[in-house]
């Protein structure tokens, strides 16, 4: 048989509904007019409910790392010092940014399948009183890991000089993220992971304290000026050429967000998560994130011993038209990620959790054929 459904089943890029995807087959308009500023003004206050914030938001058009790139350069100067905390590939990424301008960085690294520890953050606050930021990332798109974002925020709420800086971009819509009840000072994301776009947008709030230390920034920037967005945004607009079906799909994505909740959002990615979880260890495999540190929108697992992650992601695509991803790094090869934030439900997790039996099956694994659908239908029908 050759003609096979597709499921995409990654941490990002993630489906699109179809509702986004008409809305940005709609005819191409001007972005300095009217009705390109009733757009943005709308999707303004959709972000703001999203990040739970009454920050302002800028749009950028970029990937995630342009987001991230853009905390560093309007944040700091060269040679402040910095808190980071890794425990994966985009944390790794932060500190390469961070190096690449010149800051002093204290590197709080940890095992991929470590959750950062927030005492470890509190004493190197206490020997370091000139630290100008913390840089932490919320839910680790390579591991699965949450890190306890609210918990470190509040070491740094009351330090003047000192901004926390979250990359969420695979945590805002799948995880509880409290930006400003939690005093989170500068908060990022991008459009093809929770808010269910293609690739190609970035949003970033930035506090009152966050501009702050904006205004005592000195590292050259030009397209990501954060002040150059600011003076727009305040006018419904952006600083040069935006996205514009990319914004006209967040738009119509923010709407079913909005529709949806907040707190039923997020508790759909944790039962989500939870049937993909019981689902892989009724197989007898292993989840990589430690229980203490499990988020909603990546579930990570170890392969089979003597199995190659890499043979159970092809298979999986291939066979049956299920894409999964491989581990990253060291671990490329060793874990393989099922996704489950955006555009999910209960089916889909039934779906891939039958194609995982089905590769491992002819891979020769050996387990109990539908335990995993059954493990996650008892997950689905208690809740």
């Amino acid at each position: 048989m050759s003609l096979n459904k597709s499921y995409l089943m990654t941490p990002g890029p993630t489906p699109v509904p179809a509702d986004i995807l008409l809305s940005m087959a709609r005819p191409i308009i001007h972005h300095r007019t009217a009705e390109f500023e009733d757009t943005v003004r709308e999707v303004r206050a959709g972000l703001q409910y999203v990040f739970n914030t009454e920050n302002d938001i800028l749009l950028f058009a970029s990937s995630g790392t342009g987001a991230m790139e853009s905390s560093i350069v309007n944040c700091f100067c060269v040679g402040d010092q910095v808190i980071i905390a890794r425990n994966g590939k985009f944390g790794d990424r932060e500190k390469q940014i961070a190096d690449t301008y010149g800051l002093k960085v204290i590197d709080l690294q940890y095992a991929w399948d470590e959750v950062v520890q927030v005492s470890d953050i509190a004493r190197e606050l206490e020997a370091n009183p000139e630290v100008r930021g913390v840089i932490v990332t919320q839910s680790e798109t390579s591991t699965g890991v949450l890190n306890p974002v609210k918990e470190i925020a509040a070491l740094v709420k009351d330090r003047p000089d000192t901004i926390i800086i979250i990359d969420s971009i695979t945590g805002i819509g799948a995880v509880e993220c409290e930006t400003d009840d939690w005093g989170l000072d500068v908060v990022m994301t991008g459009s093809q992971k929770g808010l269910m776009l293609p690739p190609g947008l970035a949003a970033v709030s930035v506090s009152e304290k966050a501009w702050r230390a904006v205004e005592r920034s000195t590292i050259p920037k030009f397209y990501f000026d954060w002040k150059k967005y600011q003076s727009n945004i305040e006018k419904n607009t952006t600083p040069f050429t935006p996205a514009l079906t990319l914004i006209q799909g967040l738009n119509e994505a923010l709407k079913m967000m909005r529709a949806e909740g907040r707190e039923d959002m997020i508790a759909r990615h944790s039962l989500l998560a939870e049937a993909t979880r019981q689902g892989v260890e009724a197989l007898g495999l292993k989840l990589f994130a430690p229980p203490e540190g499990r988020g909603s929108a990546v579930t990570p697992v170890w392969a089979p011993e003597g199995f190659s992650a890499g043979d159970i992601v092809k298979i999986m695509k291939e066979d049956y038209g299920v894409t999964i991803t491989n581990g990253q790094d060291d671990y490329k090869n060793r874990i393989f990620r099922i996704g489950h934030l955006g555009y999910f439900g209960m089916f889909d997790i039934i779906t891939t959790l039958t194609a995982l039996e089905m590769a491992l099956t002819k891979l020769g694994y050996d387990f109990e054929q539908g335990a995993s659908i059954k493990a996650a239908e008892s997950v689905f029908l208690g809740a």
